[in-house]
């Protein structure tokens, strides 16, 4: 997402725990913060950490640091500061945060982004939009930069359960898709010809059209050193079924899924490397 933001000309400050990842993004033209904190003169924030606790950390501070919007949202001119929280949280942490921003005087989007890596670095995610109209329209040029399709969906909170809702798709699909090459393989019907097969037929999905990207992510996850919790096909189905539980909701498929997918996704992603 910083290629996409550098690409459309945008001036970014970049802060990471990978110092390997800000220096290669610094090699093309981004700044490097020393640590949270110095993005605090920043008029724009926008996040992308691994979960609700991280998001709440970088705003609101820890015990080693004050959090973004102490520092940054009581600058002059706060009005005109946005944070936009592209991480993948639960809608409560999202509408709780935009109040709080609201009442520091900083307009707070939640964006989470669906389309992967390759995408998010040519700028062409989905971007699901949660927020104040005004909000969206102070965002738009830099959402516009990360996201081919930016969609307003609703009031705080509202892009997040979006995203949840995409998540649960996503991933009730591919545990389908998981169980329905297993029953293939019992067969003689090998991964890749049930795969082509269903391509064409009403069992055609983007998990079956796209079936190594899962594998793929899981290696990236691995090489970066990304806990397994935090991986989507395990964090995000608990998030789905916590929202659920906020909303009174019964969710049983997403509560299954969150017990039994992540490890096989885990293994099969094992099996293909090897």
């Amino acid at each position: 997402m910083v290629r996409a933001l550098l690409a459309a000309g945008w001036a970014v400050t970049v802060s990471d725990l990978d110092a390997g990842r800000v220096q290669r993004l610094v090699d093309e033209g981004a700044r490097a913060a020393g640590s949270p904190a110095d993005l605090a003169g920043c008029d724009v924030l926008l996040l992308a950490v691994s979960d609700d606790a991280a998001v709440t950390a970088v705003l609101e501070g820890d015990d080693d640091d004050a959090g973004w919007l102490a520092g940054g949202g009581s600058a002059e001119g706060g009005a005109d500061r946005l944070v936009v929280v592209h991480s993948t949280v639960l809608p409560a942490t999202a509408v709780r945060l935009e109040q709080v921003a609201r009442e520091r005087g900083v307009a707070l989007l939640d964006a989470p982004v669906s389309g992967g890596a390759e995408r998010a670095a040519r700028g062409d995610l989905t971007v699901f939009v949660g927020g104040d109209a005004d909000a969206v329209e102070l965002g738009r040029p830099l959402l516009d930069a990360v996201g081919s399709r930016v969609l307003h969906v609703g009031p705080a909170g509202a892009g997040a359960a979006t995203k949840l809702a995409n998540q649960l798709m996503m991933l009730s699909a591919l545990a389908g898709a998981h169980e329905a090459v297993e029953l293939a393989a019992a067969y003689q019907v090998d991964e890749a010809t049930v795969l082509d097969a269903v391509s064409s037929s009403t069992g055609g999905s983007w998990v079956a059209s796209n079936w190594g990207f899962f594998d793929a992510t899981s290696a990236a996850y691995d090489e970066a050193g990304t806990p397994r919790r935090e991986r989507p096909w395990s964090k995000d189905l608990f998030e789905v079924v916590e929202a659920g539980r906020s909303a009174d909701l019964r969710l049983p498929v997403a509560a299954l899924l969150s017990q039994v997918l992540a490890d096989r996704v885990e293994a099969h992603a094992e099996g293909a490397r090897s």
